[in-house]
């Protein structure tokens, strides 16, 4: 655990020099905003998400919009972002518990947002992390999944046991920080089918580096 904690330590400062502006790239303004664009961004890109929330946030202002409109034009409206039927579905659901039991206003408590249809504590961790500013856990998405796995922090692909073998890895004021460190890294320089390991400055850590110089 040591020598974990150590490199881990090492690599949260090259990256922090890299990515000093490291920040979610799902476009918002408000908690509501951020929840629905999480909820879109499953197995989504958040490029692709951004390019259909643009015309969403705009036509569906509030939970109340999403409710009252009928499932298939909600999904018609989603369908690029993939698995759409289910997204709608959970949005839907998850909009009409807010007005039912959170009064309307997007609740800042991991109890309280995993209760919510289509969140799970990758979307809750989002949601607190960068907007009510509350480091409660690591969110893990596919960027964060590879590259600790290729640089041997973790050998599994499920989130839940990822999330637990890093907390104690990475300072708690830092969860949120982490994983958009991660995620630059892994969109700029560790892309999943080409890595360019001779740019990248985590080579010397990292046993999967194809990196010979």
């Amino acid at each position: 655990m040591k020598n974990k904690v150590t490199k881990m330590q090492t690599v949260i400062g090259i990256l922090r020099q890299e990515y000093p502006d490291a920040f979610c790239a799902l476009t918002h303004s408000s908690a509501f905003e951020l929840l629905i664009a999480t909820i879109l961004s499953a197995q989504c890109t958040d490029a692709r998400v951004n390019i259909v929330t643009r015309d969403l946030f705009q036509k569906y202002r509030s939970p109340a919009d999403y409710v009252a409109v009928e499932r298939a034009e909600l999904e018609s409206d989603i369908h690029s972002t993939g698995f759409f039927k289910n997204k709608a579905k959970n949005i839907q659901e998850c909009c009409r518990a807010i007005i039912e039991r959170f009064g309307g206003e997007v609740p800042d408590t991991m109890e309280e947002l995993i209760t919510l249809a289509g969140v799970g504590r990758k979307t809750a961790n989002v949601l607190l992390g960068n907007w009510f500013g509350k480091n409660e856990g690591i969110t893990v998405d596919t960027h964060v999944t590879r590259l600790m796995n290729l640089l041997g922090f973790v050998q599994t692909t499920n989130p839940e046991i990822i999330e637990r073998e890093l907390m104690p890895l990475v300072p708690k004021e830092l969860w949120t920080d982490f994983t958009h460190f991660i995620i630059s890294h892994g969109r700029e320089i560790c892309i999943a089918r080409r890595p360019k390991c001779h740019q990248c400055s985590l080579s010397h850590l990292c046993p999967s580096s194809t990196n010979d110089s």
